[in-house]
Parts: C-alpha cells; sequence; structure tokens
C-alpha cells in the first residue's frame, strides 16, 4: 500500500507539472491607449476602429493616473447630500472658491471623472496558443465593460463584485492583436443606489478604470469551469463538485495538502475517469481527509489547498483551489464554527482607501487589516453594500477572520429593491457570481444582499435566503443588514439590526443592564448592526497622510474654520478629550453586549473612520488603520476579545456611606474552557495605592457568557474625601483584567461658606454693585441661557455626526477639562468627561461664548460639532469691572441630597472661591456676558428638506 501511495503521488505530480506547462498567461499590465469618451461619441465614431490618442498605465484608475476634471463646487457627485449649508453659510464661502475650494462631506479626489472612457492595447498571440481557449481577465473594472477584438465587438460585462471574463478565442488573430475597452461608471438602467460603498463618493469614490490583475489566459478546449468543495467534518472528507466545459472525456486527478498551520497534511489523491456527456459535464467525487483532517477556525486558521488536473485528448488543464475543513452552522441563537459555540466582533469595512479610492488588491494589504482587526480583539468583518476583491477572501483565510461579503446594493436613496427595477435581476446574479467565485474560501461564513433596501424588499430577500440556504450550506445567510426601522426578514437565518445597541444614558450609568429584553422573542441569532457611531474630534495631523488620489480637504476646512474661531491650537486637546469619550461609550456598549444573554454578535460601525456622509469620524482608528493616541489595541481589548471579564454595578458614584459592590461575570468564547480560573481584584486610588484587595473562589469557565464569578464588596467609609477610584479583576496568571473608574463623594459636607460671595441666577442690580465694590459673583445659569440655548449636549457625543444626521442632538463630542485648574481641588476630575460627570452634563445647558475675546478660554469646554466650532463653555471666570466672576450654565444646586456630584462641584467652586488662588487671567465686559441670557445663538440650517432614512418623518 505504501509503495501505492508513492506512485501516485509521484504520477500525479508529473500530470501537475505537465499540466502546468499547458495553463499559460499573458500579462496585459503596463502602458495602455486611452481616451476621454465625455460626449459618448465613440461607439458613434467607432474608437474601436481607431488608435486612441492618450496614455494610461493599468491596472489603475483614471484617478490615479491624473485624468479627468479638476473638481469644482457644481461637480455632479454620485452620493447624497442632506446637509446642503456649506453651499448657503456666509462664514465658509471662502472655501467655495475656486482657489480654495474644500468640501466638507467626504474626501476630494485629485481628478473626478463620470462617464465613458476607452482603453487600447496591441498584443502579441503566441504561435503555440493556436486552436486553445483563451479568455480576457479582468479582475475588477469599474463598472461596466465592453470590449472590441480587432474591431470586432466580443460583449459587455457589469459586475462589482467579480471578474470580468472575456472567452475571445473566435476573434483572435495570428500575430498582432488590438484589444479596446470601453468601461463606463455611470450609473444607468441599473441602479444599486448612490450611497452603496461599490461606488459611491461617501467611501471610494465612483472611479472610471481597471484594478487588480489583468491577463490573457490559454487552457486546451475541455477545461476545468469550476471547482466548489463541500467540507463534511463529521465524516472527514470533502465533496468536490466540477464542471467541465468540452466534448472531451478524460481522467481527473485530485491532490490536496495543507498550510497555514503548524502541521503539514497531506491527502491521499483521487483518480476518476469521467466520460463528457455535453458541452457542459457535471462531475462529483469525494476527497476523504482521514484521521489527521485539520480544521479552519480563527484559532487555527489550517487551509488546504487542492489541484484539480484533467487530462483528456484535447490537452490537460488545471485548476487550484484553496479551502478550509470548516463548518459554520446555526444552533439556536448562537453561531457554531466546527460545532464550537462563537460570539460575532466585527466591524463594518466601508470600502474606505484613501491612497488608491478603491479596495486594496494584494493580499498583503488585507492582512495587515484583518491583523490589525485581531489585535483589537475582534473576529469578523461585515462589507457593508459592497464584496471585497479575492485578496481579502485570501487574506481573512490567513489569518482566521469571519466575513460577510455582501451584494454591492445600497438600494435606497434614489433606487429600491423588490419594485421590478433592473437592479432586483442584476443583484440576483450578482449573488450567483459571488458564491461562484468566492464560495471555496472558509472565511466567506456569511452573506447578505445589501444594506437597507427600500421598496418591497421583504419578499425578494425571502426569496434570497430561502434560494441560498438550500443551494449552499457552506454559510448562513440575511436578506439584508437593516437599521432598527426596517422591516423584520421573517425568513432570514440570523438577523444583523440595530435597536439592540446604544447606550441608556439618559438615566445614571450603570453596567447592570443589558438587551435581552429587546432580543428575547427573536428566535434566530441576532446580531448588532452598526453598534457605536460615536464621534470624535478630528485629527487635523493626519492631513499629511493623504498623499494618493484623495486630499483630506474636509479636514483643512474643519482646521481653518476652527482657527477663525480662535480655537486653532486647541485641536489636539479636543481630538484626546472627546477620544477619551468615545473610547469609553465604545467600552461600555461593547460591554453591555457581552452581558446579554443569547447575543449572538456585533458589528461596529466602525473600528475605523468613515471618510464620507459628512466625514464620520467614529473609528478609534483613523482612515488608515492606525491607532490616534487616546487608546492603543491592549486597552481595548481589555473589553473587547474572546475572554471578557465584566463587573454589574448599579452605578458609578458613590457616597462614603454606601459599599460598592460589583458581580463579577466572564464572557468566554475562547478556544478551550479553562479550568479553575480564579479572579483576583483590587481597588486603587489614582497614584496606584492598593486600598483593597482580593481573590474570588477558582471556577472552571465554560463557553459563553453570563458565567457568574462572585461579587466583590468594598465599605467606602475609610474614603474621606471626594476621589476617583478603580475596581481591576483579573485572571490570576493570564493576561486578561478589565477595570472600571468610580468615584466616592462625602455623605456630609461642611457647610459652604459663602458669605463673601454673591450667588444668583441674573445679573441684577446687586450684581452690579457688587462687581463695582470689588466684590465676588457667582453667576448660576442653569435653565437661563439663550446664547446656546440650541447646543444640545448628552452625556454621549454626536451620533454618526450632525451633518448627515441634520443637526440631531447631541452636537457635542463631550467636554475639554482644565483639570489641573484649582477649581477642581475639590471635585476629581480628569480631562475629558468621565462617567461621573452624568449628572452635570446630561441635558445640560452650555454657553455660546463666539463674542468672548479671543484668546478667552472657559475652565469646562463643550467641544462643539466640527461642522460649526462654536466656542462653547458650561464654566468660566473672569474679572469684569472691579470685581471677579465665576459663571457656571450646569445645574449644581438642584437636590443637594441626590446630586452629589452637582454638590460637590458646588462645594469646590466655593472653596475656590474663597482662596487667594480665586484670581482671574482674563477681563470680560458685563455686557457680554448679558448676552448669554439675552440673545439668540448661532442658528443652524442646512438648507435641504430630505433626510436620512432613520429620520424620515421626523424632520422635515
Amino acid at each position: 500500500m505504501k509503495y501505492i501511495s508513492i506512485l501516485l503521488n509521484t504520477l500525479f505530480l508529473l500530470i501537475c507539472l505537465t499540466s502546468q506547462a499547458q495553463n499559460k498567461t499573458i500579462s496585459i499590465e503596463g502602458q495602455w491607449r486611452f481616451q476621454v469618451d465625455r460626449s459618448d461619441i465613440g461607439e458613434k465614431e467607432k474608437w474601436f476602429s481607431k488608435k486612441l490618442n492618450d496614455n494610461i498605465h493599468l491596472p489603475g484608475s483614471m484617478t490615479e493616473n491624473y485624468k479627468g476634471d479638476d473638481v469644482t463646487l457644481t461637480t455632479q457627485w454620485t452620493a447624497s447630500i442632506y446637509d446642503s449649508s456649506f453651499f448657503f453659510n456666509p462664514r465658509l464661502e471662502k472655501f467655495r472658491k475656486p482657489d480654495n475650494l474644500k468640501l466638507p462631506f467626504w474626501l476630494t479626489p485629485v481628478k473626478y471623472y463620470v462617464g465613458a472612457a476607452w482603453y487600447q492595447k496591441d498584443v502579441i498571440i503566441p504561435a503555440d496558443w493556436k486552436g486553445e481557449r483563451i479568455v480576457l481577465f479582468l479582475e475588477r473594472p469599474h463598472t461596466e465593460s465592453r470590449l472590441w477584438i480587432n474591431e470586432k465587438e466580443v460583449g459587455t460585462d457589469n459586475s462589482l463584485s467579480v471578474p470580468h471574463v472575456f472567452d475571445i478565442s473566435g476573434f483572435l488573430k495570428a500575430g498582432s492583436n488590438t484589444i479596446t475597452l470601453r468601461i463606463d461608471n455611470r450609473t444607468k438602467d441599473i441602479d444599486v443606489g448612490k450611497d452603496s460603498h461599490s461606488i459611491t463618493d461617501q467611501t471610494q469614490g465612483n472611479w472610471n478604470g481597471i484594478v487588480g490583475k489583468l491577463e490573457l489566459q490559454s487552457t486546451s478546449v475541455t477545461y476545468i469551469e469550476d471547482v466548489q468543495l463541500y467540507p463534511d467534518l463529521k465524516n472527514k472528507k470533502a465533496l468536490v463538485r466540477l464542471t467541465i466545459a468540452g466534448r472531451a472525456s478524460g481522467q481527473i486527478t485530485l491532490k490536496a495538502q495543507s498550510y497555514n498551520g503548524e502541521k503539514v497534511h497531506t491527502v491521499e489523491p483521487v483518480l476518476q475517469n469521467y466520460t463528457a456527456k455535453s458541452q457542459s459535464t457535471k462531475v462529483e467525487l469525494e476527497l476523504f481527509m482521514g484521521d489527521e483532517m485539520l480544521t479552519w477556525n480563527e484559532f487555527h486558521p489550517n487551509l488546504y489547498k487542492l489541484s484539480v488536473s484533467l487530462k483528456t485528448s484535447k490537452g490537460t488543464d488545471t485548476k487550484e483551489v484553496r479551502f478550509g475543513m470548516r463548518e459554520f452552522m446555526i444552533e439556536g441563537k448562537y453561531f457554531y464554527v466546527n460545532g464550537q459555540k462563537t460570539m460575532l466582533r466585527g466591524t463594518v469595512e466601508n470600502c474606505v482607501f484613501p491612497l488608491t479610492g478603491y479596495a486594496p488588491m494584494d493580499v498583503d494589504s488585507w492582512e495587515r487589516i484583518f491583523r490589525i482587526c485581531r489585535s483589537f480583539g475582534l473576529n469578523h468583518m461585515r462589507f457593508h453594500s459592497f464584496c471585497p476583491p479575492e485578496a481579502a477572501m485570501e487574506a481573512a483565510d490567513l489569518v482566521g477572520f469571519y466575513l460577510q461579503p455582501e451584494g454591492p446594493s445600497w438600494p435606497n436613496h434614489g433606487s429600491s429593491l423588490g419594485d421590478g427595477r433592473p437592479v432586483d435581476d442584476y443583484l440576483w446574479k450578482e449573488a450567483e457570481r459571488i458564491v461562484k467565485q468566492y464560495g471555496n474560501y472558509p472565511s466567506f461564513c456569511m452573506f447578505a444582499i445589501g444594506n437597507e433596501p427600500r421598496g418591497r424588499w421583504v419578499p425578494w430577500v425571502s426569496k434570497f435566503v430561502d434560494y441560498w440556504k438550500e443551494a449552499d450550506t457552506r454559510r448562513v445567510y440575511t436578506g439584508a443588514s437593516v437599521g432598527n426601522s426596517w422591516a423584520w426578514q421573517p425568513h432570514n437565518q440570523f438577523h444583523v439590526k440595530a435597536g439592540a445597541r446604544g447606550l441608556a444614558w439618559d438615566n445614571q450609568p450603570e453596567s447592570e443592564s443589558d438587551y435581552l429584553s429587546r432580543i428575547d422573542t427573536v428566535k434566530q441569532p441576532y446580531v448588532s448592526h452598526e453598534t457605536g457611531q460615536w464621534c470624535v474630534f478630528p485629527d487635523f495631523s493626519e492631513i499629511k497622510k493623504y498623499t494618493g488620489v484623495m486630499r483630506a480637504r474636509n479636514f483643512e476646512l474643519f482646521r481653518e474654520d476652527l482657527a477663525d474661531r480662535h480655537m486653532g491650537d486647541l485641536a489636539y486637546d479636543f481630538l484626546m478629550a472627546s477620544g477619551k469619550l468615545q473610547a469609553l461609550c465604545y467600552k461600555h456598549e461593547i460591554e453591555k453586549t457581552l452581558r446579554t444573554p443569547e447575543y449572538a454578535g456585533f458589528q461596529l460601525l466602525s473600528l475605523n473612520d468613515y471618510s464620507g456622509q459628512g466625514t464620520a469620524l467614529v473609528g478609534v482608528l483613523n482612515a488608515f488603520w492606525e491607532e490616534k493616541g487616546y487608546i492603543d489595541a491592549d486597552e481595548f481589548r481589555k473589553f473587547c476579545a474572546p475572554t471578557v471579564l465584566l463587573s454589574r454595578m448599579d452605578k458609578f458614584t458613590f457616597k462614603n456611606d454606601e459599599t460598592m459592590t460589583a458581580r463579577i461575570e466572564v464572557a468566554h468564547f475562547g478556544e478551550n474552557v479553562l479550568r479553575q480560573q480564579s479572579v483576583k481584584w483590587r481597588i486603587t486610588d489614582t497614584y496606584g495605592k492598593i486600598l483593597a484587595k482580593g481573590q474570588l473562589s477558582p471556577k472552571d469557565i465554560q463557553i459563553g457568557n453570563c458565567q457568574q464569578l462572585g461579587t466583590v464588596s468594598f465599605a467606602l467609609q475609610s474614603i474621606d474625601k471626594a476621589q476617583k477610584l478603580n475596581l481591576e479583576i483579573s485572571f490570576d496568571c493570564t493576561d486578561i483584567s478589565n477595570n472600571w473608574d468610580f468615584w466616592v463623594y462625602p455623605a456630609q459636607l461642611p457647610e459652604a461658606d459663602t458669605s463673601d460671595i454673591y450667588i444668583t441666577n441674573r445679573i441684577d442690580g446687586q450684581t452690579k454693585s457688587v462687581l463695582d465694590k470689588g466684590g465676588k459673583v457667582l453667576l448660576l445659569l442653569a435653565g437661563k441661557v439663550e446664547q446656546g440655548k440650541d447646543v444640545v449636549q448628552y452625556m454621549t457625543p454626536s451620533f454618526w455626526n450632525t451633518s448627515w444626521f441634520k443637526m440631531r442632538p447631541p452636537h457635542t463630542e463631550g467636554s475639554l477639562i482644565n483639570n489641573y485648574h484649582p477649581v477642581f481641588k475639590d471635585f476629581p476630575t480628569d480631562f475629558y468627561t468621565g462617567l461621573q460627570w452624568w449628572e452635570l452634563v446630561q441635558k445640560g445647558q452650555v454657553m455660546e461664548m463666539n463674542n468672548f475675546p479671543a484668546g478667552f478660554q472657559p475652565i469646562i469646554q463643550p467641544i462643539d460639532t466640527w461642522f460649526i466650532n462654536r466656542k462653547l463653555g458650561t464654566l468660566f471666570e473672569a474679572n469684569v469691572g472691579n470685581g471677579k466672576m465665576m459663571v457656571c450654565s450646569a445645574d449644581i444646586t438642584t437636590e443637594p441630597d441626590r446630586r452629589i456630584v452637582a454638590r460637590q462641584l458646588y462645594y469646590s467652586i466655593i472653596n475656590y472661591m474663597n482662596t487667594i488662588h480665586f484670581v482671574p487671567e482674563k477681563s470680560v465686559q458685563l455686557s457680554v456676558i448679558e448676552y448669554l441670557v439675552r440673545n439668540e445663538g448661532e442658528r443652524i440650517n442646512t438648507h435641504t428638506t430630505d433626510a436620512p432614512d432613520e429620520l424620515k418623518n421626523i424632520i422635515r
């Protein structure tokens, strides 16, 4: 038997070597002749019969080659704009001038063109290709390709997701041949939706060109048209389904070997004769993997390469495909990979690639992205309304990453699904093309037809799911990824839907609640749709990185506008302060998801920034997948990882006559059960001094979440002054840990000495008299502010951004706090908005201070949306006339027995005003302060009546 195996292996190797010599390719990359067809006259004038008059390099886009038109104020974009204030706001007029054009909506391409363009190249077909099948392979044209060979039309293709492949065997002649392509990136009959990430200017841009692999390929006239593998882990085999084109009969040989793992496994070869029954013959073979079979998952991404050789009287053809022995299935409300329960920790990839303007076509670029995602604790990626190129699948296979590609459509905003439009049939065919092209990749685990459709879409996607769950069980299917207001899709195998997401910070922040009540009636796995979307202020140091086809003119506008408001020097501080709040929001939202029983996973929108839709800076990473400086992968992985320790606390602010109690649990979706793990805990102050510590009883940690580990209690009577403490928990002898800040305040405070301070909520005669006499005034304006009344502040930062969502509140990105100021001596705070600020911030008023002196800086400065950049304040001090004034718009006096944080800030302010340190640096006219309660603030008009789907029938 051993010698027979060796003989078969040797025979197979000889067959492969022979056959590989008969599969030939000619690269057609390099310089092509080129011509833009602005007037759409090329067909009428038969440009396929003439020599084009310009040159271009392929692979590449017109933009990469600096072909096309300069962007102007009237450029017709492929995207929605819901905030037109840029075109009308007098303050932004200078950004509308041709020599200083800076658009705020998205990145600006160096050149722009939508229409037909012609590409032409002469090629010589080798003599030994005579009598063979020859195809033109274009990996990713954008969008519609039309082909002529030697002035004869071959045909048209129009896929946004898979290569365009033309059989040109009957159009070639001996010697030199001319290839002419007409590429058209206009939206015509087939409208996938102008905001679809496959075509929109919001993300990659609507480019014209061809990227990826460009080549001529030669095979025998009887050839392997398709190979699909269906793993059967239970029986340790794979079903191999072949489609053979051509009428010659012959012999098929299969050989597979593993790679990308710690072990190498060689599968026994399979040889089988077959008889051609027609021009297309279906053949099924079984590939027995044996007891040494290696499986693929996120922990061990073992892969196999299968070589399929077809030898007939017409020659030999070979095809090599990769596959993984992987089963991605559903049981109840969870996903299972190879029988093990899995929770998806995902991000949405939106095709934001500023250097090229299109998705990378090489494996290394995608592997970098997936490994960054892994370092942040993720194991999953959804591709929003586009299907990535093959390189992404290859890289995800190597890394061990679960993918949800989508059909290239957001059939909304001008399009629809299920209404009989051409896009209905197009997307059905596109799905078939995607599954055929990428179906063998084990990382291709989930599939949807697109994002948030409108129309009679539910019956259409129901048919889609019903068909595919029967036709191909290698993955699971959902109709479309949708927001909360979209209908349920009753035929879905799983749901990607909003609704069970967000932070309930209308109430005091806690870590006790979960999302169970929102998903308990859902029978299928529930994956959160576009979790997060918490904004952060722009990082203007990023501008210099845009050296490719896109320029960050939006960032330049925001930076210059901030400088015009005399706050340019605060940009970095705004980034850091807003970033810390953003990271805090992501931590609490992800942890709330992990605390929820039967929650199948989440998809962030997103780990990295989204450059369009008004500029949505929602990532903890920038558009280049780089850290911004306020949170790193190690810190993020504490609350987003295969194993996360969690703490259920009913609040984060305490009086010192209370006991802090935390119920500890774990969400564990790692590789193995963790045996006899004990939780170590400690409580420290801001200097790292350990105030208490302990250890919980050891337990076996099973696969799953909501596993109770014990309770940590700490009596707070020993804390005699207001301070921030930290609870840290960790598994002994591992790097698994998590921590939470909490704040302790005295239950009883000494009565504040207000005898030398005039406390008032209006500027009256006594206020002026006290100031005239050199006295001190504490002006409390909570509920009294007019100049700034339109600025809505929540504990959370802006959602997505205020431009796309038409100034839907909140409007601020947290606050920048001068935590070194002596006014905070008795009020512990960081430089950003921590959870203790909820009592003062949530729906609290801010003061608009645009008319204050240019260099005037409030002590607490809410960070306005970067589209407006108003100077805002919550607390400031100033010399006014002969006296001194402290002004506060936060409510620090109401219900002091219940609102202990407000009471503490009031106490700290009074104490400060009684010290020699109350010496304001800046002077302000009293009339300027009076404007705060008398004048209307800066009003915002978006100048458009249309709105995103989430705001339809809400905002007019």
